[in-house]
């Protein structure tokens, strides 16, 4: 009976260490991704953000506001859905 219990307290044991080996092996794949990532991020040109204009945009022109309460009276009427309409609008402003 005792044998049969330091068997069974073996099995136990191993599978214990095979998941602790498994766990070690995924956490040093992890690793080795993440190394492998920031290495990446290191090689590739650090890009600068854009300076801020030194000048305010220039209001719209009675043009552009002519544009938009077209489009808008458009939209009120249902000739323009809300998604075409925003794209009009980004058009005439130029965004």
């Amino acid at each position: 009976m005792r044998g049969a219990m330091l068997a069974g307290g073996a099995a136990v044991a191993y599978h214990a260490g095979k998941s602790h080996q498994a766990g070690a092996q995924r956490e040093d794949d992890q690793d080795q991704q993440i190394d492998e990532l920031s290495q990446q991020q290191e090689q590739q040109p650090q890009q600068g953000y854009a300076q801020a204009p030194t000048q305010a945009p220039a209001p719209p022109s009675d043009d552009t506001v002519t544009e938009l309460e077209r489009l808008k009276s458009l939209l009120d009427s249902g000739a323009l859905t809300q998604d075409e309409f925003n794209a009009a609008k980004q058009k005439v402003l130029g965004i």
